[in-house]
């Protein structure tokens, strides 16, 4: 089985287990069941050498009883259909249990971006915004940066689309550089949004933050600042990897100074003071808190029951599979779910695109108190719903709590009979 059926599979396995918990109504499953709708685009770039190429690209719209649809635009050689579906449904549990009014999107383009020079990428980025603008804007649809996309992209969707309509709406996507409307903040929401939840989990277990060892997979942008706000709480990072190694010092490392050499190396490896270990090595070692923030289904099976940290953190989309989930609550490990834990990134975009449609920008310190309270909430509706019921694990929770949501507004809509 692909990892993308995959992770179809899990989301629905998850939505049934919730629902069966909370003896959700029949119907609101079934109007999750399946997306909305899916565009398949084909779009046409001419490339450097004169000829003309064709890159397959995909929009699927999950789910709107909530608002607009939101969610990112991959460029990736494996992106699929299948693919940007169960990402899209997994957009559409993220924002409704962070109370967001956004429904589920994802996008994608078949395509090797580091196969194509700048004016191609550019070509390409305007050609499929124009062939899905059909079916998106700032009240219907919202895009944002994903996997192997950024703010130099979203710069030229925004442009592009002011083309099409006769003008600018800065609104029409959000991740873009600060100069188009950007929002301040962005760039740390996610890594940050995960140092809220681990704090208010902390407070609602118990447990102290001062001293408590972190090893983290993945140092990209959502790693790197869940490195440096932990440390900032008085955390100790000792392991951190990435795709090139890792690095490991029991007495501590320092992310600010790990970042500088990242930046002048190109990797962790090699930082001064540092033991190499691989990252299979760190995802077992013994720490407090292991946090994935690199690619899904890294605990499995075959792992699970040599992880020795006591609470796993999912900075990543989907980095637990079912089988190891399982296996880490029978060991006792608290999992803090992803839909939760990285859902600062969604939250910051959601607040670009209300100074965008207002025309009034937020501060960065406004955008942080914001994102703080926004994240606090969510946790405490998902530890109250977890500890409400006998038998739950914080997953199933969030779970309940995005189903609520959604079942409660497809109520107010009359989209179910009540």
């Amino acid at each position: 089985m692909s990892q993308p059926d995959r992770h179809c599979e899990v989301v629905s396995q998850l939505v049934e287990k919730a629902a069966t918990a909370m003896q959700l109504d029949p119907q609101v499953k079934e109007l999750l069941r399946e997306p909305i709708r899916t565009l398949t685009v084909s779009v046409s770039v001419k490339m450097d050498d004169g000829t003309v190429k064709v890159f397959r690209g995909f929009r699927c719209q999950h789910n709107d009883v909530l608002g607009p649809f939101k969610g990112g635009i991959r460029f990736h050689p494996e992106a699929n259909e299948d693919e940007v579906k169960a990402l899209a449904a997994l957009m559409t549990y993220k924002c409704a249990l962070v109370g967001l009014p956004f429904g589920g999107a994802k996008g994608g383009v078949l395509c090797d971006p580091s196969q194509l020079s700048a004016g191609e990428l550019e070509r390409l980025s305007r050609g499929f915004i124009r062939a899905i603008t059909p079916i998106i804007g700032p009240e219907q649809d919202i895009p944002a940066p994903d996997m192997n996309t950024n703010a130099k992209i979203m710069g030229w969707f925004v442009d592009e689309y002011a083309h099409i309509r006769g003008a600018y709406q800065p609104g029409i996507v959000t991740g873009k550089p600060i100069a188009l409307g950007g929002s301040k903040g962005r760039t740390e929401a996610t890594g940050r949004g995960v140092m809220y939840v681990i704090r208010e989990a902390a407070s609602a277990f118990g447990r102290q933050l001062q001293g408590a060892t972190v090893a983290i997979q993945g140092f990209g942008n959502v790693g790197n600042y869940a490195a440096k706000f932990l440390h900032d709480q008085g955390c100790k990072i000792i392991a951190v990897a990435d795709v090139f190694g890792g690095v490991y010092n029991p007495a501590g490392i320092d992310p600010y100074q790990l970042k500088e050499h990242e930046v002048k190396t190109g990797s962790v490896k090699g930082f001064p003071g540092t033991q190499p270990i691989s990252s299979d090595e760190l995802l077992v070692m013994e720490c407090d808190i292991l946090i994935p923030a690199a690619l899904g289904n890294q605990l499995t099976a075959k792992n699970a029951r040599d992880v020795k940290c006591k609470w796993v953190v999912e900075a990543a989309n989907g980095p637990t599979t079912l089988e190891a989930d399982q296996i880490l609550q029978e060991k006792g490990v608290l999992v803090v779910p992803d839909i939760l834990a990285n859902a600062g990134g969604v939250t910051a975009s959601y607040f670009e695109w209300v100074q965008n449609n207002y025309s009034y920008y937020w501060s960065e310190e406004e955008v942080n108190e914001r994102l703080e309270k926004i994240m606090a909430n969510a946790f405490h509706e998902v530890y109250d719903a977890f500890s409400n019921r006998e038998g739950l694990d914080l997953r199933v929770a969030a779970y309940m709590v995005a189903l609520e949501r959604l079942a409660t507004a497809m109520q107010a809509r009359g989209w179910i009979a009540g």
